[in-house]
C-alpha cells in the first residue's frame, strides 16, 4: 500500500493533517513539485501554499514539551504524518506551527530548563540514597543467611548484585523483595567466580554447564562454611 492508494487525508483527533509523501508528488493547483509536504483535499494533493498553510514552519517530533507549547502558542497548527509501509499505518513526524508561536515556546522551554536540571539532580540524589539503603539491606540479608561470610565480602556481593539497570539478580523482583532464593543466587554466583576456577574453565573452552558441574562441590564447601557457626573455616579475602 502506498500514499497513492489513500483516498483522503489520514484522520487525526487533534486537528489538521499534512503528509510527507513516499513518492514524488506535484500540487494539483499550481503544479509545483516534488512536494516535501502536502495536504490531501478529497484525494487531491495540494502544496502548503495552495492550502493556505505556507506560513507555518516544521517542528520535528522528539521534544514533547516544546511541541506541546508550540501548539499552545500557535493559533493554527498541523500534524505532519508519513505512511509506514512495513506497519501499514500513518505515523506522526512532527507539527507545523506558526514561527512566532515556536519562538515563544522555545523561550518558555529555556525558562524552565534550569528547574528541570535541578529536578533531575534531586531525582538522581534520591535514587542514590535508595540504592545505598537497598545495598545495605541486601548485605544484611546475606549475613543473616550466611553468618560466617566476612562482612566486607557480603557488602561487595551486595553492591555487585544490586547495581541499578544491570539486570542482575539483586534488581529482579525477587531480589528487591530480598527473597532467600535471590540472595542465595547472588552469593553462589560470587563464590563461583571468586573461590573456584570457574572463570579459567570458561576461558579454556569448557562449556558453562560443565564448568558449573566441576565447581559445584567447591561452591558448596564455601557456602557450608559460611553457614556454620564454628570458627576456623578459611575465608577468601578477594572481593567479588
Amino acid at each position: 500500500m502506498t500514499d497513492k492508494a489513500v483516498p483522503v487525508t489520514p484522520s487525526s483527533r487533534t486537528g489538521l493533517v499534512a503528509i510527507q509523501p513516499l513518492k514524488k508528488k506535484r500540487c494539483a493547483a499550481c503544479r509545483r513539485g516534488p512536494l516535501s509536504l502536502l495536504v490531501l483535499e478529497e484525494g487531491v494533493p495540494r502544496c502548503l501554499d495552495c492550502a493556505d498553510l505556507g506560513h507555518l514552519v516544521f517542528l520535528p517530533r522528539g521534544d514533547t514539551a516544546l511541541t506541546r507549547r508550540a501548539r499552545e502558542e500557535s493559533t493554527l497548527s498541523v500534524i505532519v504524518m508519513r505512511f509506514n509501509r512495513r506497519k501499514s499505518r500513518y505515523e506522526r513526524q512532527g507539527v507545523l506551527v506558526e514561527e512566532e508561536g515556536l519562538a515563544r515556546a522555545e523561550e518558555r522551554c529555556l525558562a524552565d530548563a534550569e528547574a528541570r536540571r535541578r529536578r533531575r539532580a534531586r531525582d538522581a540524589q534520591r535514587r542514590a540514597v535508595e540504592d545505598d539503603r537497598f545495598t545495605e539491606a541486601f548485605a544484611a540479608e546475606i549475613l543473616r543467611l550466611f553468618p560466617r561470610c566476612p562482612a566486607e565480602r557480603a557488602r561487595a556481593i551486595s553492591a555487585h548484585a544490586s547495581v541499578r539497570g544491570s539486570g542482575r539478580v539483586g534488581r529482579s523482583a525477587a531480589g528487591r523483595a530480598l527473597t532467600e532464593g535471590a540472595v542465595t543466587s547472588a552469593v553462589v554466583a560470587a563464590v563461583r567466580h571468586v573461590d573456584t576456577p570457574y572463570d579459567q574453565l570458561l576461558m579454556n573452552g569448557v562449556a558453562r554447564y560443565e564448568a558449573r558441574r566441576r565447581t559445584a562441590a567447591a561452591v558448596e564447601t564455601v557456602l557450608r562454611g559460611w553457614r556454620e557457626a564454628a570458627s576456623g573455616f578459611p575465608q577468601s579475602s578477594q572481593p567479588f
